[in-house]
């Protein structure tokens, strides 16, 4: 888009109840891939005031204490107090978890006869952009890096007055399709009855917008730090949450499509989750081979078969050869078969619980396969570049 415009993007912390509930979801996930990374699993997590509902269907062996991993997840998280509604050691905590269905397992589960299939119909999209660094977005990556200070100076005691709960949302002013400056900032963050409005906005904007936006912001940058004027109901018991309604969070804050399908408790047998991380991959190694400055690509895939419907790309008029052309140099150099997904992410490690707060897409850390560049020398040769 040519001239001025804006984009907002939001996050949420670690502590916000959705969050809690995908955290959850894949504390589980690792519980079991730990045992048996042949595992197959669909968890979903429902959280409330003094509650934690955990269910889904599971095709493994391993066994997993329930009880003691949602409280030792919710510890972590920091719900220590029984002050918030919902503490870590007095939870009731209610498992309905049972086997997979057979008539999925037969589709998606490799044999001598049989590639192993998608583990079901849907469409999933990658993105990537070269903004950043990391290849992201700029207000979805800024936004996660607010929530995520809140969270640190909460931890190391320089916020004591904090409580988990907490969001952000960050609006970047484009010039030309490049970011130029943060035009607002709004922060909700829960804190204790003792600290006051006054005093929390600038600890916050001091502790944590400054060092996380530098020189992003200016004078004219806006804020909103606790539009309310007080947020010390918060958490599973200001709000309830269920896994997978932070799905704009955990991808690209908005710009750049979305297939539907959440990530949190499913294992990578389930394209959903595998298909979106290797399209991220892909998009994010082709803009790094500067094919394009942007890419989104689409695949579509049906239950139980193996190679994808369709994959599509959109440069968004930034691509330096044809899209036609990168298609075909994507399909030469690029297996979307689930079972090559799986093998060449390495995707059945216990990894997912730490991908679960803080987006999916744009960290550094090394078990996010999903984040490297190593294809992008040989797509530029192919390329001719």
């Amino acid at each position: 888009m040519n001239g001025k415009y804006l984009f907002s993007s939001e996050s949420v912390s670690e502590g916000h109840p959705d969050k809690i509930c995908d955290q959850i979801s894949d504390a589980f996930l690792d519980a079991v891939l730990e045992q048996d990374p042949d595992g197959h699993v669909a968890c979903e997590t429902y959280v409330t005031t003094g509650m934690v509902l955990i269910g889904g269907e599971i095709t493994t062996n391993a066994y997993v204490d329930i009880q003691t991993l949602v409280r030792r997840v919710i510890t972590e998280i920091g719900y220590t107090d029984s002050h918030m509604g919902f503490e870590a050691n007095s939870v009731a905590v209610l498992n309905t978890i049972h086997d997979q269905s057979p008539d999925i397992a037969q589709g998606v589960i490799e044999t001598e006869d049989h590639e192993q299939g998608s583990g079901d119909q849907g469409l999933m999209f990658g993105y990537a952009s070269n903004e950043t660094p990391e290849l992201m977005p700029l207000p979805i990556l800024l936004a996660h890096q607010l929530v995520q200070r809140l969270a640190a100076i909460r931890k190391d005691g320089t916020a004591p007055y904090l409580r988990p709960d907490g969001k952000s949302q960050v609006t970047i002013e484009y010039e030309d399709g490049k970011p130029k400056r943060v035009h607002t900032i709004v922060i909700a963050a829960q804190h204790n009855e003792e600290i006051s409005l006054a005093e929390l906005r600038e600890k916050i904007i001091t502790h944590v917008v400054k060092p996380i936006c530098g020189d992003w912001i200016d004078e004219n940058t806006i804020y909103h730090i606790n539009g309310t004027g007080r947020f010390v109901v918060g958490g599973p018991h200001g709000d309830t949450g269920l896994t997978g309604r932070k799905i704009i969070v955990d991808t690209y804050g908005g710009m750049g499509a979305h297939g539907g399908g959440c990530f949190s408790g499913k294992d990578p047998s389930k394209v959903d989750r595998s298909a979106s991380y290797f399209a991220r991959y892909v998009t994010k190694n082709c803009v790094a081979a500067g094919l394009c400055d942007k890419m989104e690509l689409q695949v579509a895939y049906c239950i139980g078969v193996a190679r994808p419907m369709s994959i599509n790309v959109e440069c968004f008029g930034t691509n330096v050869i044809p899209e036609e052309q990168i298609l075909s140099i994507i399909e030469e150099h690029f297996d979307f078969r689930p079972a090559e997904i799986i093998k060449r992410l390495n995707l059945k490690r216990p990894i997912y619980q730490k991908t679960a707060a803080y987006g999916h897409f744009g960290r550094k850390d090394p078990d996010f396969t999903w984040e490297l560049t190593d294809a992008a020398d040989i797509l530029r040769k192919a390329a001719g570049l």
